[in-house]
């Protein structure tokens, strides 16, 4: 079984207490997620964040195909950091930390993502070509809205 890594750091000149708002409000993934990959939450986003938030969502990582994703929000410490996991969706293993913390002139956010692909060899061997830029596609987006919403540390 091999399990990827993926980490993403950023800083913004924002509070971290405006961080934190953005950042654990389940609706504001829809902001900072391509618009390209369809992606709508169905439930779980009504209320702020909590250990046990279970968030449905629907995406279209790829070639069009429509796809569930369930997420659980397993820890949360507030203004320090947040854990959701794929209960149901296209991984086989999917467990996204969230950090943030205070730095000079703003915050540092910190992602590390934890991954294994579906279908055995099959998507070991198209994990280079195919999952991997994609979501280094969808954090560079990421990367670059929060810049836009945000600014940029300097």
């Amino acid at each position: 079984m091999k399990i990827y890594t993926l980490r993403s750091t950023q800083a913004l000149p924002i509070s971290k207490d405006a961080a934190w708002a953005f950042l654990s409000d389940p609706k504001n993934l829809k902001v900072i997620t391509p618009g390209y990959m369809g992606f709508d939450i169905i439930s779980g986003a009504d209320r702020p964040m909590y250990a046990g938030q279970i968030i449905q969502y629907i995406v279209t990582p790829l070639l069009g195909i429509k796809t569930k994703w369930v997420t659980e929000i397993t820890h949360v410490k507030d203004n320090s950091y947040f854990v959701d996991e794929q209960r149901f969706g296209p991984y086989a293993l999917w467990h996204h930390k969230h950090f943030i913390k205070e730095i000079e002139g703003g915050v540092e956010m910190e992602d590390i993502i934890d991954y294994k692909v579906p279908f055995g060899w099959l998507g070991q061997l198209i994990q280079p070509f195919l999952v991997k830029p994609k979501l280094a596609e969808i954090f560079d987006y990421r990367r670059n809205k929060l810049t836009e919403l945000f600014g940029e540390l300097k």
